[in-house]
């Protein structure tokens, strides 16, 4: 029996901190990845795909949305499982209680509702832990699985939740987190053969049949190994599982750190980013330290500037960058200012050799200057 394991699609989601220019992109990058899962289900003959919560950003979406995951949705060959997480749970309000998703899902298209064992196929079932508020009381995984019955010979079943187990949920106080002990014990006792978890968005090997497939494309730049799916291979005999991950994900997040004292340093800094490829599916974070000169810091700017023109994203990560500026003769040697321009130039210069708020603006304040005049503005 083989299937693929996927989850946090947040199909929706606003991503407020790229250009509007490149939100659409983003946008249309999450349904192709969901359509590019239904061709390697194919591919792979796949029995079905399991998608671990989230399958929205929020329960309050735009019916086109809806349309356009259905639009995708029709095209697979397989079933496909959809278990309602913390962004898009069974409540009130949910979205799969909607008349533009009712009205139009695919008939191949499941929502696990309760944690009744769910038969995909013949000798396939999943029991689901789905969500039914954003802040469940419970550890909904353990609940869904204390009363399951050994598995049937010949039979396979996968568990399907959603949220952080014990080892990793930084909130110790949860009541919602996984018990990881207790996940172990069912599949020793041949309760389950696989649990497959969503809400860690990289991909993530908690026990070799224990596992969170990530999302498949980046949502944060704190991510270790977004963009995959997970091929799970289970034999129906022995009940032995093999897993393979398969990177699907066309946009990168990056984290740029460098040290910047020299004109070297800019140019190091240029070349690194003029090496990344595929910029127009790349959010880009910098943090820069160190002391430039006045001509130094234009170049910079400069080079950042085109960047921003190129990339899906371009920020210095405010809190952790610290450029220091200063301003050299030399720098403006032969740009021939005078009178005001020349005034003003002495006065920012004298300004920006202080420690305080105003020395910062007086330092990005030569840099415009020495950029305009250099440029005959």
């Amino acid at each position: 029996m083989r299937f693929i394991a996927t989850g946090d699609w947040q199909l929706g989601m606003t991503a407020h901190y790229l250009s509007a220019e490149a939100r659409p992109r983003f946008h249309r990058a999450r349904l192709d990845a969901v359509k590019r899962i239904g061709q390697i289900a194919a591919e792979q003959s796949c029995d079905f795909v399991l998608v671990c919560g989230d399958v929205f950003e929020t329960n309050q979406l735009d019916r086109a949305i809806i349309a356009r995951t259905f639009e995708v949705l029709a095209a697979f060959t397989v079933p496909v499982v959809l278990l309602p997480g913390n962004h898009d749970p069974l409540d009130a309000a949910s979205i799969y209680d909607s008349p533009a998703f009712t009205s139009r899902k695919p008939e191949h298209v499941h929502v696990l509702r309760d944690s009744e064992p769910f038969e995909v196929s013949e000798g396939i079932e999943v029991v689901g832990a789905p969500w039914f508020s954003k802040r469940p009381q419970t550890d909904l995984v353990t609940q869904a699985t204390e009363n399951l019955a050994e598995v049937a010979p010949g039979s396979v079943r996968i568990i399907a939740g959603h949220g952080a187990v014990s080892s990793l949920d930084p909130d110790r106080e949860s009541l919602a987190t996984i018990d990881e002990t207790g996940l172990r014990a069912v599949l020793r006792e041949g309760r389950a053969q696989f649990v497959a978890l969503g809400d860690r968005h990289a991909s993530y090997e908690v026990d070799d049949r224990i596992w969170y497939p990530g999302a498949p494309e980046v949502t944060s730049r704190r991510e270790d190994d977004p963009g995959n799916i997970l091929l799970v291979d289970i034999d129906a005999q022995t009940h032995e599982a093999s897993v393979e991950k398969i990177h699907i994900g066309q946009w990168s997040y990056v984290v740029i750190e460098e040290d910047l004292n020299s004109d070297e340093d800019v140019a190091q800094l240029e070349q690194r980013l003029s090496d990344i490829p595929d910029k127009d599916r790349t959010a880009v974070w910098l943090v820069l330290q160190g002391t430039l000169s006045t001509a130094a810091k234009a170049h910079l700017d400069d080079i950042l500037d085109h960047a921003s023109d190129l990339f899906a994203m371009v920020s210095e990560w405010g809190r952790h960058t610290d450029i220091a500026v200063i301003a050299a003769d030399e720098d403006f040697a032969g740009l021939g200012l005078s009178g005001y321009l020349q005034a003003s130039l002495d006065e920012l210069a004298e300004t920006a050799t202080g420690e305080d708020q105003s020395a910062s603006a007086a330092q990005d304040a030569l840099g415009l200057l020495y950029r305009f005049a250099r440029s005959g503005s």
